[in-house]
This record gives structure tokens, C-alpha cells and sequence, in this order.
């Protein structure tokens, strides 16, 4: 017998590779050379399977993400720093873009997924806003630096050309310095 967590690793992976109408109990009980039985003994249904994976992303990608943000650096600049490195990050963050894309294309024609990205977004925002706050910006001002901010990573996540990543330090020290300039009155 599997786990849950196999299950919804297993429906991530299909999710990823295939897009969520391939993500199916045949398709993952024959893939994890599992009874259909197996299935429901964690789930209820399809839609139990689907509304776990969006919280196990969300727990991953939002929740312990700014958890281990917060708690690598007191410092608010040195955690600007980190969100801008975060898709440059090695295999996790290659992973973790892939998910998010899938998980980002399944949104746009499903309410239930629509709303965890909309939730995630809205949390991961106003981390970035709290920062910016921190470094003396009014909160009107944080959450527009944060969402300009938060628009960069997302870009930056989902951009795999090889001159791009050629000169990608160079535009993460650009974009941490454009985000901590102050605007003229």
C-alpha cells in the first residue's frame, strides 16, 4: 500500500510532464503498478487527489519558503537577495519552476487551482511588501516594489534561454538596486 504523498507526488510528476488532464487514477495506479483500491483508501475522489496536490505546493513553495527566507538572514535586504536568487537555485529551483508553470496553465481553466495561485501569490507578495516595509517604504510603495519584485522572479523562473541565464547576475544586481532606489516625490 502507498502513501498519500506518493500519490500526490506521482499525480505532480504527470501534472508536470502531461498537464492535469492526464492526471488520472488509472494513469497513476498504473503507473505506481498499484490496484485502483490503493487510491481510495487515501482519497476520496479525483478532486481530494487534485485539492492535496495544491496544498502540498502550497506548503512547499509558499509556506516553508518564506519560513527558511525569513529565518537564513534577520535582514530584510539580505532576504530581498535571496527571493531574487531563488530561480537560480539548482535542480530544487529548476523543479520548482516546472511545478509552478504546470500548476500556473492548470489555473487558467480551473476555479480550485485559480484560487491556491491566487492565495500563493497573495502571500508570497505580501512577504516581499513586509520586507520592503522594513527597509522604510511606505506600504503603498511596498507592495507595488513588491509585486514589480515578485513579477521578476516568477519571469525569471520560467526563462530557460542560454543568454539569459549568461546574465542573470548582472540583471539581479540591477533589479536589487532599481528596487531599493528610491522614487523622486
Amino acid at each position: 500500500m502507498l502513501t498519500p504523498e506518493r500519490w500526490i507526488d506521482a499525480a505532480t510528476e504527470v501534472l508536470i510532464d502531461h498537464g492535469i488532464d492526464s492526471v488520472r487514477v488509472d494513469v497513476l495506479a498504473q503507473q505506481l503498478r498499484v490496484t485502483r483500491g490503493s487510491f481510495y483508501w487515501h482519497f476520496r475522489d479525483r478532486e481530494d487527489l487534485l485539492r492535496r496536490v495544491l496544498q502540498g505546493w502550497r506548503e512547499q513553495a509558499t509556506v516553508l519558503l518564506t519560513a527558511r527566507l525569513e529565518s537564513a538572514h534577520p535582514d530584510p535586504r539580505e532576504q530581498l537577495r535571496d527571493v531574487i536568487s531563488l530561480p537560480i537555485r539548482g535542480r530544487a529551483a529548476q523543479r520548482a519552476a516546472r511545478i509552478e508553470l504546470a500548476i500556473r496553465a492548470w489555473a487558467r481553466r480551473d476555479a480550485m487551482a485559480r484560487q491556491a495561485v491566487d492565495e500563493a501569490d497573495g502571500s508570497r507578495i505580501a512577504y516581499i511588501a513586509q520586507l520592503f516595509s522594513a527597509l522604510g517604504f511606505g506600504v503603498a510603495e511596498a507592495r507595488f516594489r513588491a509585486f514589480a519584485l515578485y513579477a521578476y522572479v516568477v519571469a525569471e523562473s520560467q526563462i530557460a534561454a542560454p543568454i539569459a541565464q549568461l546574465q542573470r547576475a548582472e540583471r539581479d544586481r540591477f533589479i536589487e538596486r532599481l528596487m531599493l532606489l528610491p522614487l523622486p516625490g
